[in-house]
């Protein structure tokens, strides 16, 4: 089965990677079957300086908003930054 690498900007809690490694796994086992046992997910942690998006790092954006701290929008970041299936 796969490993699953997924790429945030760094703050987001444990909670919230816990119910996405588990959304994750579900989906991937309804997708292509087996067994949960067998997915991996990774997570990688980003800094905002450690990010460009259009040659303009997301720390020169200015400070997010508070609800705003999650990773931009698929179209804004790197492709196959979100997550990568292999």
């Amino acid at each position: 089965m796969p490993t699953i690498h997924v790429e945030l900007f760094a703050g987001r809690t444990v909670e919230q990677k816990r119910a996405l490694a588990r959304a994750l796994t579900e989906a991937t086992v309804a997708t292509l079957g087996g067994s949960a046992d067998s997915v991996d997910v990774i997570f990688s942690d980003v800094q905002r300086h450690d990010w460009a998006t259009g040659g303009q790092l997301w720390s020169d954006r200015g400070a997010p908003a508070p609800q705003a701290q999650q990773q931009p929008a698929a179209r804004s970041a790197p492709p196959g930054a979100d997550q990568q299936q292999q």
